[in-house]
C-alpha cells in the first residue's frame, strides 16, 4: 500500500501471455496496454492521437466528429433494451460527448448461422426505433454470415458522424481545478441488468438497463458553451475508469464523495451480493460532466429538467492535489484511491 501522495495502491498487471485475453476488452489497464503497445505504434496519426470518445477530422474545411464501436453484448436481449438499441445509443453518445450533433450512422452486422429471425427482427426494430427517436438515420450498412458457433448469435458495428455548432467543445484534457463533477443519473444499472439476465439471477425487483441516447441532455448543456470542460459516458469500466482517464489526460486530481453517488438500492444490493463495486460497472444512459464551478447550479437545473437527468447530482470536484489520481472520500471521512481495474469485472456488457 502507498499513500495518495506517493501514487496508486495497485500496480499495473504483469502480462506474460502471448494471447489476447478477455481483460484486453475491459476498458481498464489491459485495454490501454494493448492499444498503446500494439495498435497505436502502427496506426498512429493526429486524429487517433486525440484519445477521446470520437475523433475530430477536417473534410473540405468542415470539422467532423467520427466514432466507431462494436457491440458483442451477451445476452442479445436484456431488460431495458437489446443489442440493436444499444448499438445506436452507444455511438450517438460518443459523438455527443465531444459536443457534436450526430447526423448519420453506418451499421455492420455479423450474423451467426442459426440465429432466429424472430430475434433478428426484434433487434432491427429496436435499432430503427432508436434511430427515429434520435432523428439520426442509418445511411450505409453491411451484413456477413458466419458458421454456427462463431459469433454468439449476432455482433453489430456502428460508425457515427457528427457536426459542431456553438462553443460547446469538451475534451478529456480540459478539466481544471475547481470544476464540479456531475453525473446525469443513477449508476451501474446497465451492467447489473445484463449480468442478472445472463446469469439468471432473481432479485426482488427487476433491474433494467439505462441504455438511452444522451443527445437531448447535451443539447440542454449547450447553452453553457465553453464552461462545460469535459463530458464522458462511463461505459466499460464504469465511472471509475472514466474519471481516471480524464484525470490522466488533464493532469489534475479528482475527488468524489461516496455519499453522493446515485446508486439505486436494488443495484447496490446486487453489487454487494456479487462482490462488485458499482463505480466500475458499465452505464449506457449516463454522462459525466466536468463544468466550471460558476455554472454548476445551472448545469444541474438543465439536466434535471429532462426525464433522463432527473437524478443528476454533483459527485465531486477537481483538485490540484494528487494529480492524475482519483480519490473517494468515504463515509468515515478518509480518502481511498479509486484506481483503474487491470481487467474486467463483467465481460461482454456492451
Amino acid at each position: 500500500m502507498t499513500s495518495l501522495a506517493n501514487g496508486p495502491v495497485c500496480p499495473a498487471p504483469i502480462s506474460t501471455t502471448d494471447r489476447v485475453q478477455l481483460g484486453h476488452g475491459s476498458g481498464g489497464k489491459m485495454s490501454a496496454a494493448i492499444v498503446a503497445e500494439r495498435f497505436w505504434p502502427k496506426l498512429q496519426n493526429s486524429a487517433l492521437g486525440q484519445f477521446a470518445d470520437a475523433s475530430l477530422v477536417q473534410v473540405g474545411g468542415v470539422e467532423l466528429a467520427v466514432s466507431t464501436d462494436s457491440f458483442v453484448v451477451q445476452p442479445l436481449e436484456f431488460p431495458g433494451g437489446n443489442i440493436g438499441s444499444l448499438a445506436v445509443h452507444g455511438t450517438l453518445n460518443d459523438l455527443a460527448m465531444m459536443g457534436a450533433r450526430p447526423v448519420c450512422l453506418t451499421a455492420g452486422f455479423v450474423l451467426e448461422e442459426g440465429l432466429s429471425f424472430e430475434v433478428l427482427d426484434r433487434v432491427i426494430d429496436a435499432m430503427a426505433a432508436a434511430c427515429r427517436e434520435a432523428g439520426v438515420p442509418v445511411v450505409a450498412g453491411d451484413t456477413k454470415v458466419v458458421e454456427r458457433g462463431k459469433a454468439d448469435g449476432l455482433y453489430i458495428n456502428t460508425t457515427g458522424v457528427g457536426v459542431f455548432e456553438g462553443a460547446l467543445r469538451p475534451a478529456p484534457g480540459r478539466a481544471k481545478p475547481g470544476d464540479a463533477i456531475i453525473v446525469s443519473g443513477e449508476l451501474a444499472r446497465h451492467g447489473m441488468a445484463v449480468m442478472a439476465q445472463r446469469e439468471g439471477l432473481g432479485f426482488e425487483s427487476a433491474i433494467t438497463s439505462d441504455s438511452a441516447c444522451l443527445v437531448p441532455l447535451v443539447e440542454l448543456l449547450r447553452e453553457l458553451g465553453a464552461d462545460v470542460h469535459v463530458m464522458r459516458d462511463p461505459t466499460r469500466g464504469g465511472v471509475a475508469s472514466a474519471l481516471n482517464e480524464i484525470a490522466q489526460a488533464s493532469g489534475v486530481g479528482v475527488e468524489i464523495e461516496e455519499s453522493a453517488l446515485p446508486v439505486p438500492h436494488d443495484v447496490r444490493a446486487a453489487c454487494e451480493m456479487l462482490g462488485l463495486d458499482p463505480l466500475y460497472v458499465a452505464n449506457e444512459g449516463v454522462l459525466v460532466a466536468f463544468v466550471a464551478a460558476s455554472v454548476r447550479d445551472r448545469a444541474l437545473t438543465l439536466l434535471r429538467s429532462h426525464a433522463l437527468g432527473t437524478h443528476a447530482t454533483q459527485i465531486g470536484h477537481v483538485v490540484a492535489d494528487h494529480p492524475r489520481m482519483v480519490a473517494l472520500r468515504t463515509g468515515l471521512g478518509g480518502l481511498r484511491v479509486v484506481d483503474m481495474l487491470p481487467g474486467d469485472q463483467l465481460p461482454r456488457i456492451c
